[in-house]
């Protein structure tokens, strides 16, 4: 193991038992390592362990504790599985082992301590629905290029025993939330233990009482994954419920979560052990971390001066949120109650100081953070600028920027994948993450294997849509008849347009549908016919969220539409795996400068989709005019915006796709090529995961 990763030995108790043969004995590591995720022979080694156990619940525990005991004879005399499995073994291990890691070669030891990075949502798979979107998907990318490059971090966050709500929509459209608990044994989880062998857990006090927090830990390749949780026998069932459900409605709720997960975020850190030489506070939800250090400090005797001096020495804090109103805060009378008196060190004035934005009856999380941290960040270099607007009376001068990127082994799909790796590598995922030309060589690759690579994958995320969609309408109590002609919908040689991410009013998922007549024209065209895919959650607390999915039920379902505009419910990193790996175009229109970052188009290109998107959050950094195409200037109205879109779908979009040579789009093929190597080099998590470490994490704790 790399020595210089600085990261302390964290004991767990055992998982889930499973009887396993002793050649085979190594499955059970590979199990408990999210590791598998992102690499393609060990997702191949689960898939083959039992096919039909893994259709129903991609999940290597669930596989290993149904898979018949006379399974593994028949697995053992199967050569080629036996050469599979011994090689996902190998190379598990030598990642594992790795010591020549780009932390090591660059700036080893520069973190003696290592990094806490603190964040209230974790995407790392779909079958952990620890996350609801961006943000949780981000951190969970974050993890992975942390991995990969070495960076000696560890993740705390909180386990959801409930989750992010699974989303089905009614026959008229209403979006319905159905909280399903986790499985603790099926999952990759372990109790961290104390030093005495006991299950850890710390106390975090609340009003009249005292609750514990147990921790769990989830292993990302290196990176360990502690999560929070309040659901032990130990707390009054009123407490236990504080960590059930992600970004739950009630706002006491949501600030116990996290008073759970700032303060008991750093109690767990130090007791297993870490002295982080950084923490990065990923939004403001783990803000109250910087109190609890600050508090932690004046107990020690040090001066208010001096505390908040040495606080912020070791702090960055990342927001995420496009504007003041965005940000995470509280009323002040609720936050006092929770946390008046029981700060030793910090008064109540204090406490509201710190945390004062332009609302003097707020307690505003984001506030906090940018007063207690060396550096605020924004997610683009757009965002940066927003922030630096908004809020440099409280930075004291310009927010820095580090734009988002995305985890490329996590969501490249499998057939354009091989085709990077011949034409840049079989290391292609783990070259030099600030080589802009790391994909060069993409756009030498033949047309005809990009294009049918890039079928391939249509083709896979088509079959999936199809099997969803009969199943939301077999639950609506369609007909045999109805279900049957859902196999022709979404022919696979249609342009195809998704737009799918989070239904928030901003992002205008409706923009696409306000001009009906010409919407119409363009989609039934019969000689460049067009279909639209939409999906993405509303917050269950967002009513004007839920009405555009209303909208674009209503539009789905309307006989002129049928067949070329489509809903899939529960928008998960399942689901957006194949739509960003098969759709033509992905499509982005959020109102200016309401998008700090966005990621998914980032995905999109990666896997060859084309961009349509305003010029707002990242696209402004990566659109060139030839690898996608950018809404300039906003309009006044969306019908102005609207307009420009149809424009540019009618008259450069659905013409190019169109247009074949022996049955081949050459200049779309062009454009695709373009946009996989200007795109994903520059954006993908590795390099976020560089900059991070070297324009902020170093100067932070004065190691550069």
């Amino acid at each position: 193991m790399d020595p210089s990763r600085s990261l302390p030995s964290i004991p767990v108790a055992a998982g889930t038992p499973v009887s396993l043969p002793e050649s085979f004995g190594h499955l059970y590591d590979l199990a408990y390592n999210m590791w598998w995720t992102w690499t393609p022979e060990a997702r191949e080694l689960w898939q083959r362990v039992s096919p039909s156990d893994w259709i129903r619940s991609p999940n290597p525990l669930t596989v290993l504790q149904t898979v018949p005991a006379g399974q593994w004879e028949v697995l053992e005399d199967n050569d080629s599985f036996v050469e599979l499995y011994e090689r996902a073994v190998a190379a598990f291990n030598a990642y594992m082992d790795e010591e020549d890691t780009w932390y090591r070669r660059n700036h080893a030891g520069s973190l003696p301590g290592g990094l806490a990075y603190l964040c209230t949502e974790f995407g790392v798979h779909h079958t952990l629905p620890f996350y609801s979107g961006g943000l949780g998907v981000l951190a969970g990318d974050y993890a992975k290029a942390a991995s990969d490059l070495g960076i000696p971090m560890i993740g705390v966050g909180l386990l959801y025993r409930r989750g992010y709500f699974h989303q089905a929509v009614d026959p008229d459209g209403n979006q319905q939330h159905d909280y399903r608990p986790i499985e603790v044994a099926r999952q990759p989880l372990r109790r961290v233990l104390s030093r005495f062998g006991e299950p850890l857990t710390v106390p975090v006090e609340l009003p009249g009482r005292s609750v514990d927090v147990g921790v769990w830990r989830i292993d990302v390749g290196r990176v360990p994954l502690l999560l929070l949780d309040t659901d032990l026998p130990s707390n009054d069932v009123a407490d236990r419920a504080i960590t059930h459900i992600l970004y739950v409605r009630g706002r006491e709720m949501r600030l116990c979560q996290e008073i759970v997960l700032g303060f008991g975020g750093v109690r767990v850190i130090q007791a297993v052990g870490m002295d982080p030489s950084t923490w990065h506070v990923n939004e403001g939800h783990a803000a109250l971390s910087l109190i609890e250090r600050l508090s932690r400090l004046l107990k020690a005797g040090h001066s208010y001066d001096d505390a908040v001096a040495e606080v912020k020495r070791h702090s960055v804090f990342t927001l995420h949120t496009p504007v003041p109103a965005g940000n995470e805060a509280f009323d002040l009378g609720l936050a006092m109650k929770y946390l008046s008196g029981r700060v030793p060190g910090l008064s109540d004035r204090q406490l509201g100081d710190l945390s004062r934005a332009a609302d003097p009856s707020s307690f505003d999380m984001g506030a906090l953070a940018i007063r207690l941290s060396a550096s605020t960040n924004g997610v683009s270099k757009r965002h940066g600028k927003v922030i630096t607007r908004d809020w440099q009376h409280i930075i004291g001068g310009p927010a820095g920027a580090v734009t988002n990127g995305v985890h490329l082994p996590t969501w490249v799909g499998g057939p354009m994948s091989e085709h990077i790796a011949s034409a840049c590598g079989p290391d292609w995922a783990r070259r030099s993450p600030k080589d802009p030309e790391a994909w060069a060589a993409v756009r030498r690759l033949p047309p005809r294997l990009i294009w049918e690579a890039h079928v391939s994958q249509k083709e896979r995320m088509l079959r999936v849509i199809r099997r969803r969609l009969r199943d939301q309408l077999a639950r609506h109590g369609a007909g045999p008849d109805e279900l049957r002609r859902v196999a022709d919908l979404l022919p696979s040689d249609r342009l195809t347009i998704t737009f799918a991410r989070r239904f928030a009013a901003y992002k205008r998922a409706g923009l696409l549908l306000t001009d009906w007549h010409r919407l119409k024209a363009i989609l039934t065209n019969p000689e460049r016919p067009v279909q639209l895919i939409f999906s993405g959650k509303a917050h269950p607390a967002d009513r004007e969220g839920q009405d555009l999915i209303r909208q674009v039920w209503g539009m789905a379902k309307s006989p002129e539409l049928r067949g070329h505009v489509v809903f899939v419910e529960d928008y998960s990193m399942e689901l957006a795996r194949h739509l960003v790996g098969g759709s033509d175009v992905w499509l982005n229109t959020p109102r200016p400068p309401m998008e700090a970052s966005g990621t998914s188009g980032m995905k999109a290109a990666a896997n060859g989709a084309l961009n349509l998107s305003v010029l707002d959050g990242w696209w402004p950094e990566a659109f060139n005019g030839a690898n996608g195409w950018a809404l300039g200037d906003p309009h006044e109205t969306d019908w102005a915006d609207a307009q420009a879109i149809y424009h540019l779908i009618e008259h450069e979009i659905a013409p190019r796709y169109y247009a074949r040579t022996n049955g081949v789009p050459l200049e779309w093929i062009e454009m695709m090529q373009e946009a996989m190597a200007s795109i994903a080099p520059s954006f993908g998590s590795a390099r976020m995961a560089a900059e991070y470490l070297e324009h902020f994490y170093l100067h932070a704790n004065g190691s550069d």
